[in-house]
């Protein structure tokens, strides 16, 4: 199936079917805590006509112990 970038989805998500959590550094825990990490692709411009070409993939990662979400551009990982 293709999709032209207007028919995508705002938002998608992928997690991988393996256990998608591993030990990282939390900033706010400041220790070694397990987190839930998925790739989102997020439309970093929604107020632009070009926003069907502003998709970029992302790595978030959650916390599990508290809760704190980070997002980093996968681009410049």
């Amino acid at each position: 199936m293709h999709c032209s970038p207007a028919e995508l989805p705002e938002l998608m998500v992928t997690t991988s079917p393996a256990e998608s959590h591993s030990g990282e550094q939390c900033e706010n825990c400041n220790a070694m805590t397990p987190h839930q990490i998925t790739i989102e692709i997020i439309t970093e411009n929604e107020d632009n006509s070009n926003a069907a070409f502003s998709r970029e993939p992302y790595r978030v990662t959650e916390c599990q112990q508290c809760g704190t979400t980070t997002k980093q551009r996968a681009n410049n990982m």
